[in-house]
């Protein structure tokens, strides 16, 4: 097991679901943004969703887009992320999940990506746009360089697809809580949750409900029901907010610290 396995069983045995906060790697900068995970994980983040931008985010709403755009406009490519990663890798232990689109994985290469990234030490992938039954070759090489690969399911995704993704899953399955765009307004979480809650004891895999997560209260509703919980529109929302670096990191600081204290399964 890695250390996003790890992090999902501590988190049980401590009788709370999994905190999982999305950064955008390069917003406002790399170095920022080395802080900001250093400050996440010190806060009570358990995994770090570590966004790789891209220019047509099709599964990001607004928030995120803006972040992407900020990002590639300051130079951020994904051989820098992974350079991030290792700077990283100096000062905190906390799993980094590489969140992203498959267009820039295969322009760079799937076999030499999951190389430098477990030099780097990054922990996983999760490929919004690359489907279970596309993924064999990525997933694989993945496995044998000690990496996850984290699929994702969606309120319409059919038994079939359900099935595909438990089995490429190797250490939990992202559930998208709505059919829509991450920050969005109108989820039913309560819903969402009790789906996902009963799609983890089909599959007998940890799922994790993203989108749609914002608040403490959101994370409250959530966290009986699954193993872990996904935030991202509203903490890249509080970094775009910020006047200066140091508020920045305060922002994310007391944002996350609030999310954790609703994470009790009980």
């Amino acid at each position: 097991m890695g250390r996003i396995a790890d992090a999902f069983d501590d988190a049980r045995s401590k009788g709370r679901a999994a905190l999982v906060i999305y950064l955008c790697a390069g917003d406002p900068d790399l170095g920022t943004t080395e802080d900001l995970v250093v400050e996440a994980a010190k806060s009570g983040a358990d995994v770090i969703e570590l966004g790789v931008p891209f220019s047509e985010p099709t599964a990001d709403g607004p928030a995120i887009q803006r972040a992407a755009e900020r990002s590639l406009a300051g130079g951020t490519t994904l051989a820098k992320v992974l350079q991030t990663v290792a700077a990283m890798r100096k000062r905190t232990d906390v799993p980094i999940l590489l969140f992203g689109y498959y267009n820039p994985i295969l322009a760079y290469g799937e076999r030499k990506l999951v190389e430098d990234a477990a030099e780097a030490g990054a922990d996983g992938f999760l490929v919004v746009d690359l489907p279970p039954e596309e993924s064999a070759e990525l997933r694989e090489w993945a496995i044998e360089k000690g990496l996850d690969f984290v699929p994702l399911v969606a309120p319409t995704s059919n038994p079939e697809r359900i099935a595909r993704a438990a089995e490429a899953a190797t250490s939990f399955i992202y559930y998208v809580s709505m059919t829509g765009v991450t920050g969005s307004k109108a989820v039913d979480l309560g819903r969402a949750s009790e789906r996902a809650g009963a799609l983890q004891r089909e599959v007998g895999r940890p799922v994790a409900v993203g989108f749609g997560v914002k608040t403490k209260q959101d994370v409250a509703s959530v966290a009986p029901h699954v193993d872990g919980v996904v935030v991202g529109s509203a903490v890249v929302s509080i970094i775009e907010n910020a006047a200066s670096h140091d508020e920045a990191i305060a922002s994310v600081r007391s944002l996350v610290s609030e999310l954790a204290q609703g994470l009790a399964r009980q």
